[in-house]
């Protein structure tokens, strides 16, 4: 196999011989728009043998499809015919197979999605010697950890924007895949002007008078149930999932379940955001914006108030594809969003990201801030701002994010000088290039 029109930068180069050294087998921990693609086709390229792309969505895998089939073909000196490949010419095209979504075509170069590769691993989990796991993060999920279980792979590639899972699963990846191999954040991708430059501001709203009262018996009586309940520590992750698995025989767990749901509805969905959101939508009419929120039924009230087009998980390929298409010929200036578009969907190049509600997890805000780390052509800076309801529990959240966020930056430089520490004083005079796979 060979490489047209595809030259790494640095720090691409460094993670491909990181994980070289690693004996072909690790993770690569890079922000959305950094180019994690172009290092797995380079990693196609230099094991140059039979290859599985294992990715979470229908949506991925044409468009590693697409990238792979534009960057690499065969070499004239190789007989392609026998594998099905067209060898009339220079630079031969790759049939590509696909494994999912209707497809059961296996070549050379295959991609599948996790649920189809999880139902096929008994059957094919002898038939690649590479694989590539994309957001490699959903791999320890139940079930799908037996993928890499069944595999018999000798060389694997992890890819992701973050490695780490509430559930603390992700440290299981270390022996389903291989451990980090190179990671860097990206406050120091925007700094070498790999990545867009950006802001993050959190605007703090509050709740009407009304709203605040009903929060505050609701979010009470949550914590009043978890305290007779037994739990101790307050509503972590680990008791507000011990409590979810005892709702459905302890009736005061249902209620305290009940309260919390009415007062995140309060929190999150407050008719103060919504007239924020107007304000800051005037201020940046004509400015690609995309709008997060938390749950679908504040999707289709922004939708509906704003005329702006949505994107949930019910929204069909073809009405995607539709808008994500009006969205990229500015047809449309703004799209309001659920968590579909947090990863496994090529958005196009947006400037202004507005978190109306979300967790405090760190994978979802920085995917989020990945949505807006494309280089702009003029330099321009990205801008991410999330809307906070003063006096609620959402002020924890934010919190949470934030020093996620701050955490993953400092890891992320800390990884990177450790591994090239010149990698910044050669990037400094960079002119951003063309975006990357």
């Amino acid at each position: 196999l060979q490489i047209r029109d595809l030259e790494l930068r640095d720090y691409q180069k460094q993670a491909i011989r990181n994980w070289q050294r690693a004996s072909m087998r690790g993770c690569v921990v890079l922000p959305t728009g950094a180019g994690k693609t172009a290092i797995g086709i380079k990693a196609i390229q230099i094991v140059n043998s039979s290859t599985l792309v294992i990715v979470p969505t229908i949506d991925l895998m044409e468009q590693w499809a697409e990238n792979i089939a534009k960057y690499l073909f065969v070499d004239n000196e190789y007989d392609g015919k026998k594998d099905g490949m067209d060898n009339s010419g220079a630079g031969q095209k790759l049939v590509i197979g696909r494994l999912g979504g209707g497809d059961e075509d296996i070549q050379a170069i295959t991609i599948t999605t996790y649920d189809s590769a999880y139902l096929k691993s008994s059957n094919i989990g002898n038939k690649f010697k590479f694989i590539i796991f994309d957001e490699v993060h959903h791999l320890p999920a139940q079930g799908y950890r037996t993928i890499a279980e069944q595999f018999t792979s000798p060389y694997r590639l992890g890819l992701t924007a973050t490695i780490q899972r509430e559930d603390q699963m992700h440290e299981l990846i270390p022996n389903l895949v291989g451990g980090v191999v190179f990671e860097t954040g990206s406050q120091q991708l925007s700094a070498q002007r790999y990545l867009a430059e950006h802001t993050i501001s959190r605007i703090q709203i509050n709740l009407t008078p009304d709203e605040q009262k009903e929060y505050d018996i609701n979010y009470a009586k949550f914590l009043k149930s978890l305290k007779q309940l037994g739990f101790k520590g307050g509503p972590s992750f680990y008791n507000l999932k011990q409590l979810i698995m005892i709702s459905n025989k302890n009736k005061m767990a249902r209620q305290a379940i009940l309260a919390k749901n009415k007062a995140n509805e309060i929190a999150l969905n407050s008719q103060a955001k919504m007239e924020k959101l107007q304000s800051i939508l005037e201020e940046n009419a004509r400015t690609k914006t995309i709008i997060f929120t938390q749950n679908n039924k504040m999707v289709y009230q922004i939708s509906d108030r704003f005329l702006i087009p949505f994107i949930t998980y019910k929204t069909g390929r073809d009405e995607r594809q539709y808008v994500l298409a009006g969205f990229k010929s500015d047809k449309y200036n703004a799209i309001v969003t659920s968590k579909v578009l947090d990863e496994g969907v090529d958005v196009p190049d947006v400037e202004l990201g507005i978190i109306i509600s979300g967790t405090g997890s760190k994978r979802e805000i920085i995917q989020r801030l990945g949505r807006l780390l494309r280089p702009k052509q003029d330099g321009r800076r990205a801008k991410l701002v999330e809307l906070v309801s003063n006096h609620t529990h959402e002020t924890r959240t934010s919190a949470k994010r934030m020093s996620a966020l701050k955490e993953k930056n400092s890891s992320g430089d800390d990884a990177a000088n450790a591994i090239t520490p010149n990698i910044r004083d050669r990037a400094g005079t960079k002119t951003p290039d063309k975006e990357m796979p």
